[in-house]
């Protein structure tokens, strides 16, 4: 029998089956829960997969099905604003973004937040795997999601105590099978969607053709880290560090990215693996954020991620200049300047910061 509460929680409905099950869930629970699907984006020639229209038409059926009221809030000003020209800008600059952290942080627990508390919901809810606590101080924590593969913990770091005041995650103690399993026991029309792909709410995209609409090649040279030129590179964004297909530099070694250098627009490749130009101990970073809102203790040892899904290597991380430096214990591959590090101690989510430069 569901437990009563005036709450109101407004569900970020994407369309899919994670955000379906969390508003059955918390229906189940007793809150009073309306759907909202977010329109951040439109199918363009340029996003040919995106499936914005299929995903709200998914997410009103998910309403109906559930028998709650439904609303549709357009943010695509402030997704094209303050992500996709933030990835374009991250770009040109030669250093990789991180969107999907992006579109969390200002989008998914800022804009509709405020839309939603504007709209006096008490709280919102999405279908992250993530948990969130209360400790008995009043700080309130971010944890990993108990499927350590679709934990996602890693692009909610930018999480602030106000955030996580207002949100609640009812997928975060259950694994992808079992949010299967629930969908189809509901009957939900979307249990058997296939998880999306690609960018937050862009889709599966070319990324090197998406760039070559806004950035200019700018042809330079390929070396190797003794300095012999190898090749001939289009342009500095056009590639990602560890990247080994596509580079244009023949050979029975593959060849990796391993860093890039605006000033002089050279692209440093390693060659094979164990190059160890393609590995870097110490990691520097910049705009630190701690979700408790405290600034911690430095040295502060604990564990990072210099991805999603990387397992978390042992890390010494003190302050240096206006950011932070961060040791490992053991060499990183690929370390790559405007993607997130992520701190962590066991199962909680300390924050991160924006990676600079790996030595």
């Amino acid at each position: 029998m569901a437990q009563q509460t005036n709450q109101r929680i407004f569900v970020a409905l994407s369309g899919g089956v994670d955000s379906a099950v969390a508003a059955l869930l918390l229906k189940e629970q007793g809150f009073v829960v309306a759907g909202v699907y977010m329109q951040n984006w439109r199918k363009s020639k340029l996003t040919p997969h995106c499936t914005s229209e299929e995903d709200r038409r998914d997410a009103l059926r998910v309403a109906l099905h559930l028998g709650i009221p439904f609303d549709v809030v357009n943010f695509e000003k402030e997704y094209e604003e303050r992500v996709v020209e933030y990835f374009y800008r991250e770009y040109a600059t030669g250093r990789t973004p991180n969107p999907d952290v992006m579109c969390n942080k200002e989008i998914k627990f800022k804009a509709f937040l405020e839309k939603a508390l504007s709209l006096e919901a008490d709280m919102i809810a999405t279908g992250h795997y993530v948990r969130a606590t209360k400790e008995s101080n009043g700080t309130h924590m971010l944890l990993k999601g108990r499927d350590p593969n679709k934990d996602q913990s890693y692009f909610l770091h930018t999480m602030t105590q106000e955030q996580l005041s207002r949100s609640l995650f009812p997928l975060g103690s259950m694994t992808k099978p079992e949010v299967r399993d629930a969908a189809r026991r509901a009957r939900l029309p979307n249990a058997e969607k296939p998880d999306s792909q690609g960018i937050c709410f862009l889709g599966p995209v070319n990324i090197v053709s998406l760039l070559r609409q806004r950035i200019p090649e700018q042809p330079g040279p390929i070396v190797r880290s003794d300095g012999s030129i190898v090749g001939e590179h289009h342009g500095l964004p056009f590639y990602t560090i560890g990247q080994r297909e596509g580079i244009g530099v023949g050979g029975g070694v593959p060849y990796y990215v391993a860093k890039k250098i605006p000033e002089t627009n050279t692209l440093v490749v390693a060659h094979g693996n164990s190059d160890q130009a393609l590995y870097a101990k110490t990691v520097f970073a910049s705009h630190p954020h701690w979700i408790s809102g405290t600034i911690p203790t430095f040295p502060l040892h604990a564990r990072a991620s210099l991805r999603y899904r990387q397992l978390e290597e042992p890390a010494t991380i003190n302050v240096s200049h206006d950011g932070l430096r961060i040791d490992f214990e053991r060499p990183q591959r690929a370390v790559t300047p405007g993607q997130s590090i992520v701190f962590y101690d066991d199962e909680v989510c300390l924050g991160g910061a924006v990676i600079e430069a790996g030595e």
